[in-house]
Formats: C-alpha cells, structure tokens, sequence
C-alpha cells in the first residue's frame, strides 16, 4: 500500500510518493511517483486544464525535468512522473540498476501510477528513450487508455545496422537465458554527458543527481538488453497504438567515436533515421518532429534546439487535445 505524499529532491511546488511493488528474487521492489501540481490562476482558462501527464524516463536515468513539468503545469495539467523500479529514487542497495528481464514488467507500476492519479481527466504518456518504447508497448496493450503519447527520442530500434543486430541477437538471447544478470559488452567514452554539460544553459540550469544518472552509462545486464530487443521487434511487427503520437527527434545522428564539437548539436546514442523510420509502425496517426541541433535528450540541447522543442511540445499537443 502506497504511504504519503512527501517533499521530494527537486524541492518547489514537487512531491514524492513511494509505490510498493511485488518483491522479486532480489527482495523489496518499489517505484516512485512524482508530482507536480498546477498553480491556482484565476480568471484564466488554461488550455490542458483537464490533462494529467504521466512521464518515464530512459535508461540509465530518472526524472529531474523541472522545466518540462511546468510547461504542463503553467497551462492548467497536473504532471506526474515515475521513476521506474531499480531507477533514481526507486533504486534500493543491493538491486541490480534497472534490471527486469520484460518490459511488460512496468505495467504494475503503472497501473500504481494511475491508481494514485486517479480516472476524471485525459491521460497523456510522455516517454524518454527506453521510456518511449515502455510507454508505446503500453499504450498498444491498452487501447484507448491515453489520449496522446509524447515520445522524446523513443529507443524503437537498435543502432546498429540490422545484420548485425541479427547476428549478436541469438548470442545476446543465450546470456539472458544462461546467465541474465552477466554484463554485455559496451563502450560508453562519457562523450555524451560531456555534451549535455557544453549544451548546458545557464538560465536553464539542470543538477541532475550523478548517482542516479551517471556520466558513464549503468552496465547492461544481458536479460534487460534481451526484453528491449523483444520490445524492438514488437514495434517493427507493428503497434496499434490509437491516439496521436508526437516522436521529436534531433535531425542528424553523430557517432561517438572520438570528441567533436559536432556531439554537442547531434543524437549520438540512437540513428535517428532508424528511429524515424520505425515510429512510423506506432499507429496510424505519429507526427515526426526533426529538431535542429538537438541531442538524444531534446529538452537537454542547447538553448536554441530546447526552445525550439518546447515550442512543437506544446503547439502539436495543445492541437491535439482541443
């Protein structure tokens, strides 16, 4: 049974809610809810004031987007954002970070979620990379349950050319069946954090909380890798998702090789065009934003690319829900 609301690390008008979860082989399993509440305007109709929005973030991350909730806030929607089991506020010692051997896994903290939010009002999902893809599988398995789905560079494909990810495929099933928890191999050079610090504004300034979001990526166990490629070829079979979906994009991919400038205005996690190409097998209404000079994490980009992302945030999803 979930306990009380109370103040959370983000401090200001935010708050936290623990959801306790089925424990598993690793014990006590529990997600996080997060909260952030429109402020009372008077005599001012507010254009999603009967909106809640429900965020997930990516891997290796966890919710601390103060900007991206009062954008919703401003405009009249309550915000609400989970930290996913073995994430950020959720992440219990001894668990293996972020590890679930199924994406379906999330459907219980997310029916918590919505349990905590409660029925009344339209639903908009809003989803981060893993986030995205978690979210877009949910939504096909439960029509009619969102009214939008925002997707910030969803994880929809691997970036890597299909014959390779067809050859590491059955290797990377074998581990998971075998030896789940073992580590796959990655090369991680910190290029992108390094990006987000030299993107980062000033007037904007984002702390995210280095133990919960580190410069290097968490180590990928085997089993957690296999469920996002079973998510990856649900997609590419197809989903059925039935309300409007907005996927933003940066408009280019850079690999991260070796340091340049050109890292810090490019997607160097995911092949945007993949991604671009796959978001269309969503449903039969997606919207495709390209953002110029953008990085994997759109609200992250430097001021221009981050101004311009807000801007197609609101305007498509305002259109959207009139």
């Amino acid at each position: 049974m979930a306990g009380e609301w109370t103040p959370d690390v983000l401090g200001d008008e935010f708050e936290q809610l623990t959801l306790p979860l089925a424990p598993d082989e690793e014990g006590e399993v529990v997600a996080t809810l997060v909260r952030a509440l429109p402020k009372r305007r008077w005599l001012r109709r507010r254009s999603l004031e009967d909106i809640d929005v429900l965020y997930v973030h990516g891997w290796s991350d966890y919710f601390f987007h103060k900007r991206l909730a009062r954008t919703f806030t401003a405009r009249g929607a309550r915000f609400f954002a989970l930290d996913l089991r073995k994430y950020g506020r959720s992440l219990r010692e001894g668990q293996t970070a972020g590890y679930v051997a199924d994406l379906r896994t999330y459907d219980e903290e997310i029916g918590a979620a919505l349990d905590q939010i409660g029925p009344g009002r339209r639903l908009v999902l809003l989803g981060h990379s893993t986030g995205g893809l978690v979210l877009s599988l949910w939504a096909h398995r439960h029509p009619g349950a969102a009214s939008a789905v925002l997707l910030n560079s969803p994880w929809l494909e691997f970036q890597l050319p299909r014959f390779q990810r067809e050859a590491i495929t059955p290797l990377v099933q074998l581990q998971a069946r075998r030896r789940p928890l073992e580590r796959v191999p990655q090369v991680d050079l910190g290029f992108y954090s390094r990006a987000q610090a030299e993107a980062a504004d000033p007037d904007d300034v984002l702390e995210p909380n280095s133990a919960w979001r580190p410069e290097l990526s968490m180590p990928v166990p085997a089993g957690w890798l296999n469920a996002v490629f079973r998510g990856h070829d649900a997609v590419e079979t197809g989903l059925a998702i039935d309300s409007p979906v907005l996927v933003m994009l940066s408009a280019r991919s850079a690999r991260p090789l070796r340091w340049s400038d050109e890292l810090t205005r490019a997607d160097s996690v995911l092949v945007v065009d993949d991604i671009a190409r796959a978001a269309l097998k969503l449903g039969p209404l997606v919207t495709i934003a390209r953002i110029e000079g953008a990085l994997h994490d759109v609200f992250i980009s430097r001021r221009e690319a981050r101004d311009e992302a807000y801007r197609v945030l609101v305007d498509w999803t305002e259109r959207a829900l009139r």
